[in-house]
């Protein structure tokens, strides 16, 4: 693939995202504004709902793919050094795996407790 093809790529990435994460982000928004819950066991049961974990599954890897094309585009327009570029971004690209990983992991443990 062509450089101009993976920038279009990544622009794709970025606005796809952006869309997804608006929407949803507006869900929850409402969702924490209107209807609060008033404890733990009421959180989990709301976020092991089908439809909420399902959104949230979707939500968190968006929005890694999201913060990665972001921090990727920062680090190579302004980190000159290719070697200091390749560690930050393989060390923030473990953070943001072992991030979705935990989230992903907590999404289905809620879900396995109803």
């Amino acid at each position: 693939m062509s450089r101009r093809a993976s920038g279009l790529k990544a622009w794709f990435v970025q606005r796809a995202s952006a869309v997804y994460l608006g929407v949803f982000g507006g869900y929850l928004a409402l969702y924490f504004m209107l209807a609060p819950p008033s404890g733990h066991a009421q959180l989990a049961a709301w976020a092991a709902s089908p439809w909420v974990a399902l959104g949230l599954l979707v939500f968190i890897p968006l929005l890694l793919a999201h913060a990665w094309v972001g921090i990727r585009d920062v680090f190579m327009d302004y980190m000159k050094p290719i070697a200091l570029r390749a560690v930050a971004m393989t060390l923030v690209g473990f953070v943001f795996l072992a991030s979705g990983l935990w989230v992903a992991q907590a999404i289905i443990a809620a879900r396995a407790l109803q």
